[in-house]
């Protein structure tokens, strides 16, 4: 594993994925949120957007978080990565993990956003949360369909995201 790109629902725990194998590995974690948001929740353009995935992974060794799905394709996140993670949690857990983060972090900023994207509570985020794991089938799919070329993992709950990081055993890359 030299280059990993975690997809999932909001609140599946990307972050705390790509958080937890950075210690362990050494490699990098890169959170396309804070490429995708600029200070005051502002939307980055699309060409800014690529361009920073783009760089971020031309490196050796890179843990991405984030969705992002098209992006990927274009700017060659998907293609680059050796290791693709699906988080496919429970909708009410991604819920219930949405609303304890607004909780912890209200108006401050995530360690894993841009500074000046103060936590919110925010009814349309909530239902796009919600409404989430159909979206997932388009990545499912082409996840699946990358079995032969890269190691393709499907994770459906915190036991099963506990069990990988006990059994991968993840040697240290980079000092």
């Amino acid at each position: 594993m030299k280059r990993i790109a975690i997809f999932g629902s909001p609140g599946s725990g990307k972050s705390t994925l790509a958080r937890q194998l950075s210690v362990r590995t050494g490699i990098p974690a890169i959170h396309l949120d804070k490429f995708y948001f600029n200070s005051g929740w502002e939307i980055t353009s699309s060409e800014a957007f690529e361009t920073a995935m783009h760089t971020a992974t031309m490196a050796d060794y890179w843990i991405t978080d984030g969705n992002y799905l098209t992006e990927s394709t274009v700017t060659g996140r998907i293609q680059r990565a050796d290791t693709l993670i699906l988080l496919e949690c429970p909708r009410l857990v991604c819920m219930w993990r949405v609303i304890r983060r607004v909780i912890r972090y209200y108006g401050q900023s995530r360690p894993d956003l841009t500074d000046g994207c103060p936590e919110r509570f925010d009814w349309a985020f909530l239902l796009f949360v919600w409404n989430h794991p159909p979206k997932l089938d388009r990545t499912r799919q082409l996840l699946k369909s990358l079995s032969g070329e890269k190691t393709i993992l499907i994770l459906r709950n915190k036991r099963e995201v506990t069990q990988f990081l006990k059994t991968e055993q993840p040697k240290p890359l980079l000092s």
